[in-house]
């Protein structure tokens, strides 16, 4: 069995359906911290199956949204000297600002300077969200 030595301090990213924790790592764009990250895939797991999990150990601020968007499933641990001292469950967001980007071609965010969209959720199962603008659909993909 794989040993992955307990975090004094950081952040445990728990409970990523298996194959997702990858683009949970890019998205976050971990690879730009210097402490130590580890992603972990195929992890047995009783309530999944398989699962993939992120230890990072230092504090960072996590994009929520992202998360949600990635997998609505997530456990996020926080811990402080070995201990666990929060747990933060997610799901989907119901709207989301300046993460999705509207497909419409004539959509006014298109060709005018708008700032960040936003997109308010229409249907769960297929994470598909409207433009704020257009009310054109849009569904999240990680990149």
């Amino acid at each position: 069995m794989l040993n992955v030595a307990k975090l004094k301090k950081g952040i445990v990213i728990d409970h990523i359906n298996a194959g997702k924790g990858f683009d949970i790592y890019k998205e976050l764009h971990l690879n730009d911290i210097d402490d130590a990250v580890v992603l972990m895939k195929g992890l047995p797991s009783k309530k999944l199956g398989k699962k993939d999990m992120i230890k990072i150990e230092t504090d960072v601020e996590l994009d929520m949204d992202v998360l949600g968007l990635i997998d609505p499933d997530v456990t996020i641990n926080y811990v402080a000297d070995g201990e666990l001292i929060s747990k933060v469950k997610l799901t989907l967001p119901k709207k989301v600002t300046g993460i999705l980007e509207c497909k419409n071609p004539r959509c006014i965010s298109q060709y005018e300077h708008t700032g960040p969209i936003t997109f308010y959720l229409v249907d769960p199962k297929t994470k598909t969200y409207r433009c704020e603008y257009c009310d054109s659909y849009t569904t999240f993909r990680s990149r």
